[in-house]
């Protein structure tokens, strides 16, 4: 083993080892609960908390995933939301780790805001174990993230799918592709929009790169949060109009009915 090599893990090593006993020795608080942490983690969330994010209930629509599109007491041979029924999105289907709910909505923003890379490991694992109870339905050939504008690239420093997203094109062993998707108008200055203008606001916001190619490929498409669909059915025109054989969405948490009535753009 080259000597450069084995000195870099050592380092590694000792950096870890240190920030455990950091972590017992000066323990922090939940980020979310502010419970103190007296075990050593890097997630800087209590477990009363992670423990508290809401599934995806039963009842749900069997392709975009929308929260009470049925009875599940009552079930049917197609369980389909109003959209699906019309034949809306573009995807064949999305899947979500948990409702976007209390402590869960704080801790994306956490995500999206502060670039906390462990807490995108910890979600990289959950949606790992969903597409692994989903099976055949979520086989891809490469996983692309849902791009930012470029003003919005810049004006964060980084695209906070990406923190879940890479180590989760680890945990499927699959190609991890941020460039092929860019997105050509930014969001509206509104705050808050309600369906239609958020459907208005995406369409035919995104392409691919010049050089990009996806023929006849699976693609599983990530993003923080889906709520209306519209976002999600934006990308995934753009890659099947480049030849996409398919794709799935997959996202860390599903709004309901009530929340995507209107739509927080920030």
């Amino acid at each position: 083993m080259p000597e450069a090599f084995r000195n870099h893990r050592l380092s590694r090593w000792f950096t870890q080892v240190a920030g455990n006993i950091a972590s017992v020795l000066f323990p922090g608080c939940c980020r979310l609960c502010d419970q103190l942490l007296v075990d050593a983690r890097r997630v800087p969330i209590c477990d009363d908390c992670l423990e508290s994010f809401l599934p995806v209930p039963p009842g749900s629509c069997e392709i975009c995933g929308q929260p009470g599109a049925f009875d599940p007491e009552f079930p049917k041979e197609a369980a389909y939301c109003s959209d699906c029924e019309r034949h809306r999105f573009a995807f064949l289907q999305a899947r979500s780790f948990g409702l976007y709910e209390g402590e869960l909505i704080r801790a994306i923003l956490l995500l999206k805001y502060e670039q906390i890379e462990p807490l995108g490991v910890w979600f990289a694992q959950q949606l790992e174990r969903v597409v692994r109870r989903e099976g055949e339905k979520m086989v891809g050939d490469l996983i692309v993230p849902v791009p930012l504008h470029a003003q919005r690239a810049r004006e964060r420093g980084y695209n906070q799918v990406d923190l879940f997203g890479r180590p989760l094109s680890l945990l499927l062993r699959l190609p991890y592709k941020p460039l092929l998707l860019a997105r050509s108008r930014p969001r509206p200055e509104k705050h808050l929009l309600r369906n239609e203008e958020r459907w208005e606001a995406v369409r035919g916001a995104f392409a691919m790169r010049k050089g990009g190619r996806v023929d006849n490929l699976r693609i599983l498409l990530l993003d923080d949060v889906m709520t209306t669909g519209a976002t999600l059915d934006a990308c995934s025109r753009a890659l099947c109009e480049a030849g996409a054989k398919s794709v799935v969405g997959l996202t860390l948490a599903r709004a309901g009915q009530l929340v995507s009535s209107f739509v927080d753009v920030r």
